[in-house]
């Protein structure tokens, strides 16, 4: 009997976004009604067996990825052929304090980058808070529900609630959030600090 973590609606999330599907014609496609999946993607219901099954029969989704997140999203199909990939990594428009719950309406496209990996998601960075590291105008590659070691960069909530890239530091037992750029002062995280995610790419369009 397959078992549940709440993780798992996150990743159910995954394949959709994976299959380039708005949730309304995933949820005909394992026939289910789209309120249903919308709480399972949150983390809100428990999918039964039957379902977890379905998804990974129609989909050729891996079962211990699905469940536990390790290794890599697609299972091999019947007579050895790759399964097929479409969408890709989700572009976000912005993130909200929902995430990782993500609204189709929050996806600004999907790009395509190598040695990604699956589960991850990719914003737009703006400023100069993380010069010469992250330049304006960079794709930023993020994996959420990564522990964050000393030196990672890190997507932070700020006082007020605005989501920021800042680098992970460890004093002893003191842990600071900076910024690369050193005209901007550290600062330490205080009880409403949330992690969104850990940096993992960093993409620099080039001027020919």
């Amino acid at each position: 009997m397959m078992t549940f973590f709440p993780a798992v609606g996150f990743r159910v999330r995954e394949v959709r976004l994976s299959q380039n599907m708005t949730q309304k014609v995933f949820a005909a496609s394992l026939g289910i009604v789209q309120g249903f999946l919308s709480a399972v993607e949150n983390g809100k219901k428990m999918p039964s067996d039957t379902f977890l099954l379905a998804l990974c029969g129609k989909y050729q989704i891996d079962q211990d990825w699905l469940l536990t997140g390790q290794g890599e999203m697609r299972g091999a199909v019947l007579g050895g052929a790759p399964a097929p990939v479409s969408g890709g990594i989700p572009l976000l428009r912005r993130i909200t304090a929902d995430f990782p719950a993500v609204a189709d309406a929050d996806i600004k496209d999907y790009v395509r980058l190598p040695g990604v990996p699956a589960g991850c998601y990719a914003v737009q960075f703006e400023g100069d808070f993380m010069a010469p590291t992250i330049s304006d105008g960079d794709l930023v590659v993020f994996q959420s529900g990564v522990r964050a070691e000393n030196r990672d960069i890190l997507l932070v909530t700020n006082h007020w609630g605005e989501v920021i890239l800042r680098r992970y530091r460890l004093q002893g037992e003191q842990i600071y959030l900076s910024a690369d750029n050193s005209s901007y002062s550290p600062f330490r995280p205080d009880p409403e600090t949330r992690i969104v995610g850990k940096v993992v790419a960093i993409w620099r369009k080039v001027k020919m």
